[in-house]
């Protein structure tokens, strides 16, 4: 097998780390990484490297962080690297002149099972939508977004309670162990690409950007549909509801299907170990919620200092 493919590997957060390791701990010859710029976070705005490049640097990878991928530096600085493959994770969208430079092309690591939930936030949607089974997919980069050939996929069944962050975290290592099987294919000239139009389905979902409406709470929704978009929010950005005018984020609850006595979205409490608010079918207990402008906590803790 042909260990020594040139690869730049393109990725910026903790989701991408575990994929630039597998292939630098299965001594793959990555020649340069690409991550975001550093940006200020915090209170101080104090410059944040991603964990792309923390991990890079680690490793004496070399390293470019462009703002712009059409800038005529960057292009000629990843150009001079050689690349026989690029490999993007968890990264931005690329211009034609990056992913196209490669004579191998550029393939990404995708979190779901293409075609279904192409788009931004594949792992939250996938919960939101009571799914019972999620995924990664290796696939070749194309003009349309996520919508190039499959090279592999490997499924993962997602668990009744299970949270946006834990199917995150088992996908973020199922999708490392795809892509070192899909590079490894790649080196060995084995791989065979499958056109996603000839798997899609006329009902394709779909991962759009999720932004603040998508996270309030709808209580005249169905009990389980709103308790799978709890975990499909959860720990970020976490669906949100309102107490006494501020705002009440969710990260952790369970549900009770019943015939509430109080209208839905009224909330109860014994004002020592619980806190639910009604659905139509039934209630939704609090376990984990952060009020506005106090700390995340469980809800005894909350309810110590916290009188309805």
């Amino acid at each position: 097998m042909n260990k020594q493919l040139r690869i730049v590997f393109m990725g910026t957060p903790d989701f991408a780390v575990a994929s630039l390791d597998i292939l630098v701990e299965n001594g793959f010859n990555v020649v340069g990484v690409v991550t975001a710029p550093d940006k200020p976070a915090g209170r101080g705005l104090q410059l944040q490297e991603s964990a792309v490049k923390k991990y890079a640097a680690s490793k004496g990878l070399p390293l470019l962080q462009p703002e712009k991928l059409k800038n005529p530096d960057f292009i000629a600085q990843l150009a001079a690297l050689k690349a026989d493959l690029q490999v993007v994770v968890a990264f931005r969208m690329l211009p034609e002149i990056v992913w196209n430079m490669p004579p191998q092309g550029t393939i990404n690591v995708h979190a779901s099972l293409l075609p279904n939930y192409r788009g931004a936030a594949p792992i939250n949607w996938a919960i939101i939508n009571g799914e019972k089974e999620s995924g990664v997919t290796t696939f070749k980069l194309q003009h349309e977004i996520d919508t190039g050939d499959i090279l592999f996929n490997d499924t993962v069944t997602i668990r009744e309670d299970e949270t946006a962050g834990e199917l995150h975290d088992e996908l973020m290592l199922t999708g490392a162990r795809l892509l070192l099987k899909t590079v490894q294919a790649i080196a060995a000239g084995t791989t065979k690409e499958t056109p996603q139009a000839s798997i899609a389905a006329e009902d394709v979902k779909h991962a759009p950007k999720i932004f603040k409406d998508t996270c309030m709470i709808n209580w005249q929704e169905p009990l389980d549909k709103i308790y799978n978009l709890v975990r499909g929010l959860s720990p970020y950005p976490a669906a949100w509801t309102t107490l006494q005018d501020k705002s009440l984020k969710i990260y952790k609850a369970h549900k009770q299907h019943a015939q509430p006595s109080i209208a839905p979205g009224e909330f109860d409490t014994d004002q020592k170990t619980y806190v639910r608010i009604a659905a139509p079918d039934g209630y939704l207990y609090l376990d984990e919620i952060q009020l506005e402008g106090k700390k995340r906590m469980d809800i005894t803790a909350f309810l110590r200092g916290y009188r309805f």
